[in-house]
């Protein structure tokens, strides 16, 4: 499988071994040599983790054009029915995926379509298993609509790493299973469904693949998939 890295890792590796290595050399400057290669290990074990976590794993999605992908890798731990009064304006189900630190953390789209919108809001530092995260925490918001449905995608920061990115703009095309965005360091994806258009096929404790996993299918299939982006 090709194995690509995103780009956003290189001040995150510059940082780590500046860090590292500096501290490193302080110690061999005060004799300490024990110290100063525990620093140098820990300089190269930290730029690969951040290696492993900036990874970007070419995906294959369902051809199935009814299919709703998860839009992150995790666990789901929560699909609830709630009103989503904002951007669908009707009755909806929310699909929560929690992101480990070991997650791949690029997301990517549920359904295909055209993005009605995009926005950003700076919020709390609650931890994102909690329920009022998914309101009150910095997040991104992104609304993707078709013939068939919609699905409101939220990118949800964890209470350290207070950073989510989204690459789209207003207007354009994507594919289910394109990539969308990311989020750094233990983060939440909450999905919005229209509860009329879709029917569940996840259940809480399952692991999922950003583009590649079913978590629900429309009711009305979408005329079509757009072709994903490798």
């Amino acid at each position: 499988m090709h194995m690509a890295f995103r780009p956003e890792v290189t001040p995150f590796i510059i940082g780590c071994l500046a860090v590292f290595c500096c501290l490193g050399l302080a110690l061999r400057l005060l004799r300490r040599p024990r110290g100063a290669w525990l620093c140098f290990a820990l300089a190269l074990i930290s730029a690969g983790y951040m290696l492993y976590f900036f990874r970007d794993p070419d995906r294959t999605a369902p051809a199935d054009p009814s299919a709703v992908l998860a839009g992150a890798d995790g666990v789901v731990v929560g699909i609830k029915p709630v009103m989503e009064p904002s951007h669908l304006e009707t009755n909806a189900v929310r699909i929560s995926i929690f992101l480990s630190l070991l997650d791949v953390h690029v997301n990517r789209a549920p359904i295909s379509g055209h993005v009605a919108g995009t926005s950003l809001v700076h919020g709390a530092r609650y931890f994102t298993f909690q329920e009022k995260s998914s309101e009150l925490n910095h997040h991104t918001t992104i609304l993707i609509t078709n013939a068939a449905s919609a699905c409101l995608v939220r990118q949800i920061a964890g209470p350290v790493a207070r950073r989510v990115v989204q690459w789209l703009r207003p207007g354009q095309i994507i594919g289910a299973g394109d990539r969308i965005g990311m989020m750094l360091f233990g983060s939440r994806l909450d999905m919005y469904l229209p509860e009329s258009d879709v029917t569940v096929t996840a259940r809480v404790g399952d692991r999922v693949r950003a583009g590649e996993s079913v978590v629900a299918t429309l009711n009305k299939a979408a005329p079509g998939q757009l072709p994903v982006q490798p």
